[in-house]
């Protein structure tokens, strides 16, 4: 706490002060700390872990052109920042009668996204193809409702193979 002393008087901060009142204002109080004897379950399970916990992924857009590939624009969140989030273009191709993956690439740039609106409802602004070779591919998304849409981000689409255009 910082206080300014002038002439025998002493001055709390704005921060002092707002917590010498939510302290003094009342309410419930808070709640005492539970331990692994009253709840015998909490400590079942637990075991270190020893690797990081896997990034979470959610599909924003899979337009389907009709012919022998597939797009598909995932959301992965970062790992170091919870409202972070990349956006990932893959491209799958049917090899012996079944679809697998063949290409993917960033859209933008690494963690270069927020998760939420990414995630959100409007996340894909445009997500467009065509069936010409080589096929190209728009995609624009949402940075955030305010700010709006990003620039298109266009590529190319080559035999199974995605490039920047």
């Amino acid at each position: 706490m910082r206080s300014l002393i002038g002439g025998g008087v002493t001055l709390a901060t704005a921060t002092a002060a707002t917590v010498t009142i939510g302290a003094t204002a009342g309410g419930p109080p808070n709640p005492l700390p539970v331990d692994a004897q009253t709840h015998p379950t909490a400590e079942r399970g637990k075991e270190p872990q020893t690797e990081p916990p896997a990034t979470e992924r959610r599909r924003i857009a899979t337009p389907t052109p009709g012919r022998d590939f597939k797009f598909s624009l995932t959301a992965l969140r970062s790992r170091t920042d919870p409202f972070a989030a990349s956006a990932c273009l893959q491209v799958f191709t049917v090899k012996d009668g079944a679809l697998r993956e063949s290409d993917r690439a960033l859209v933008g740039d690494m963690d270069g996204w927020f998760w939420f609106p990414l995630t959100g409802r409007h996340a894909s602004c445009q997500f467009s193809t065509a069936s010409t070779e080589p096929e190209p591919v728009g995609i624009s998304l949402l940075v955030t409702p305010s700010i709006g849409c990003s620039p298109a981000e266009n590529f190319q689409m080559e035999n199974g193979q995605i490039i920047p255009a």
